[in-house]
Formats: C-alpha cells, structure tokens, sequence
C-alpha cells in the first residue's frame, strides 16, 4: 500500500462515505453501507483496524468504488400486501 507519494491515506468509514459523496463518486452511502461493503465484497480494499475503528486507504478505495456498480434495495413499500393465510 505504500507508494512513491509517502504511504496510504487512511480514512475511516464515516470519512470515506463523506468524500464519495463529496467528490460525486456515488450520489449518497452510509458509513454503514461502506461498513456492510467490506465484510461482503472480496474485492473491497484491505481494512486496518485503528483503535475501535476501521480505515481503507482512500487511493485504493476510490478506484474501487469508480469501477463499482450500485446495486440498490428493493422497495417494499412499493411492494403489494402478501397475500392472507388460510
């Protein structure tokens, strides 16, 4: 993760959720979304715990969130009643 402009840039979660959407990389995600990301996703970038934290370099997860597709919820509220038991 080191490179020839002196390291990684570690941000936590909270923080790279914040400059995703700041820079328009994704139009809106939670901490926790970014959170769920990195226990699901294999290809998410490397975590480091810091103290009760965790952090991801900003330079590999920036590319990473470029190149990834949303794949957004389902509205269940949009969804109609199941239908009754018998």
């Amino acid at each position: 993760m080191v490179d020839e402009q002196g390291g990684p840039e570690m941000v936590s979660f909270r923080e790279l959720a914040r400059r995703l959407v700041a820079e328009q990389v994704v139009k809106n995600i939670s901490h926790q979304r970014v959170s769920q990301l990195s226990r699901e996703d294999p290809a998410f970038p490397p975590v480091v715990e810091v103290g009760r934290s965790k952090a991801v370099d900003w330079r590999l997860a920036l590319p990473y969130f470029r190149a990834r597709t949303p794949r957004p919820g389902w509205r269940t509220d949009l969804k109609g009643a199941p239908p009754a038991a018998e």
